[in-house]
C-alpha cells in the first residue's frame, strides 16, 4: 500500500434527491458503491480521509454559468408546483424539474470543488467525487441528466491559480460541456474517449473538433462504434490519450469514470469491463501527478458500484478480493441483485461486429495522430 493521501467527497445529503421514479438515473448508486467500498475496508485506511463538503458558492458557479441561469434553477428549486423552461433545457425528460433540484446539483458542485482544493491547496494525491461529472451542462442550459457543470467550475478555479489541466473523459457520452468551455485555451487539454456521435448523444464529439485559436489541438476526442471492446478502449487510451498526457505532463489530471461504458448499461452499445477499466485508471496512477476523479454515468447500478469501488481502490493502491464480500452480497440480495464478483474477465465483442469497430478505431487514431499530435507536441 502506497503512503500518498486520498480523500473520498461523500455527503450523507446525496441521497436526499430524486429525478423521478422512471428516470434512468439513479441516486441511490452512491450509496451502493459507499457501502461496497466500506465492506471491502476502503473507508478505513490509514492515508485516506472522508471529506463532507458545502454547496458550491454563486462566485464559482458564475465563472461559467450565465447569471439568468442560475437565477432560473433557484426559482424552480424553491417551486411546490411543476416548472418548465426549455430555453435553459429544464423540465424535459432528460431534465426533469423538482424541488431541492438546485441544492442537489450545487452540492455536486460543492464536492467536485472540495476534492480540487484538497489536492491544490492540501497536498492531497488524489481526490474522488462520485457524485459529480456533470459533463453535459452548458453555460445557460441543462442537458443529459447534467444541470451544473462541476468539472468546468472547478477547473476555472484552478485554471484561475495558473495551474495545466488535463480532463480526461472515460464515459460513453462525449464531455460536451466540458469540450465547449475549454475550446480555445491552451491551459486545459480535453480528452474524450466516447461512443460515436454519429447516431449516440448528445450528437458531438467527432475527430474534427480539435479546438480553435490557443486551444486548437487541445481537444481530442475519439469516438467509438457500438461494440467496441476491452481491447479496443485500451487501445484508444494507450495510443492517443497516454502519449498526449504525458507530452502535457499536466500540474493536475481531473477525469470524469463514468461506468456506462460497460456492456451491460441498458442505455450504451459499447462492451467495456473492469478489465480496460481498470487498466486505463492504473496507467493515470502511474504517472504520480495529482489526480481528482468524478463519478459520471453508469445506469446499472451494481456496475457503478463496483467499478467506483475498483477506481476507489486503484487511488490507494489496494488489490481487492475478486469475490464480492459476504456481508455486501447479504445486503443486496434481498434487493434483486444476484452479483457475486468484483470483476469481469476481459471481452471480447463478436468478430463481424468487432470487424466494424476495430476500423473505425484505427480510423481516428490515424487522424487525430495526423492532426492534434502535429499541433499540441509542436507547442510543448
Amino acid at each position: 500500500m502506497c503512503p500518498c493521501r486520498t480523500a473520498l467527497i461523500y455527503s450523507p445529503l446525496f441521497g436526499n434527491f430524486n429525478f423521478g421514479d422512471d428516470h434512468p438515473f439513479k441516486l441511490q448508486r452512491n450509496r451502493l458503491a459507499y457501502d461496497l467500498m466500506d465492506a471491502y475496508g476502503l473507508l478505513g485506511l490509514p492515508d485516506m480521509q472522508i471529506h463532507d463538503c458545502l454547496p458550491a458558492s454563486d462566485e464559482l458557479l458564475l465563472s461559467f454559468h450565465h447569471p439568468d441561469y442560475i437565477a432560473r434553477l433557484k426559482e424552480f428549486s424553491a417551486s411546490d408546483e411543476p416548472r418548465a423552461d426549455f430555453r435553459f433545457g429544464l423540465g424535459d425528460a432528460d431534465c426533469p424539474v423538482f424541488k431541492g433540484l438546485y441544492d442537489y446539483a450545487a452540492l455536486g458542485a460543492g464536492a467536485t470543488f472540495e476534492a480540487v482544493r484538497l489536492v491544490e491547496e492540501e497536498g492531497f494525491d488524489a481526490a474522488f467525487n462520485m457524485n459529480g461529472g456533470w459533463h453535459h451542462a452548458h453555460r445557460a442550459r441543462a442537458s443529459g441528466f447534467s444541470y451544473l457543470n462541476d468539472a468546468v467550475v472547478a477547473i476555472n478555479w484552478l485554471v484561475a491559480r495558473g495551474r495545466r489541466i488535463l480532463y480526461l473523459d472515460m464515459d460513453a457520452h462525449h464531455g460536451d460541456g466540458v469540450q465547449e468551455a475549454f475550446y480555445d485555451t491552451d491551459q486545459v487539454l480535453t480528452i474524450s474517449l466516447h461512443e460515436s456521435g454519429i447516431y449516440f448523444y448528445p450528437g458531438t464529439g467527432f475527430e474534427d473538433e480539435i479546438g480553435e485559436g490557443r486551444g486548437r489541438g487541445y481537444s481530442v476526442n475519439v469516438p467509438l462504434l457500438a461494440h467496441t471492446d476491452d481491447a479496443m478502449f485500451l487501445k484508444a487510451f494507450d495510443e492517443v490519450a497516454y502519449p498526449l498526457i504525458a507530452a502535457f505532463n499536466p500540474d493536475i489530471i481531473v477525469t470524469q469514470i463514468g461506468a456506462d461504458t460497460f456492456r451491460t448499461d441498458p442505455l450504451t452499445n459499447l462492451e467495456i469491463t473492469t478489465h480496460s477499466y481498470c487498466e486505463i485508471l492504473s496507467k493515470i496512477k502511474r504517472f504520480k501527478i495529482p489526480w481528482v476523479a468524478l463519478g459520471g454515468g453508469g445506469y446499472d447500478l451494481m456496475n457503478t458500484a463496483r467499478a467506483w469501488t475498483l477506481a476507489w481502490a486503484i487511488m490507494n493502491s489496494v488489490e481487492l478480493d475478486p469475490r464480492l464480500p459476504s456481508a455486501f452480497i447479504d445486503k443486496i440480495e434481498p434487493q434483486g441483485y444476484q452479483n457475486r464478483v468484483l470483476l469481469d474477465a476481459m471481452h471480447w465483442a463478436d468478430e463481424g461486429e468487432r470487424a466494424l469497430a476495430l476500423a473505425a478505431v484505427e480510423k481516428s487514431i490515424a487522424s487525430i495522430k495526423k492532426t492534434i499530435f502535429p499541433a499540441i507536441l509542436g507547442k510543448l
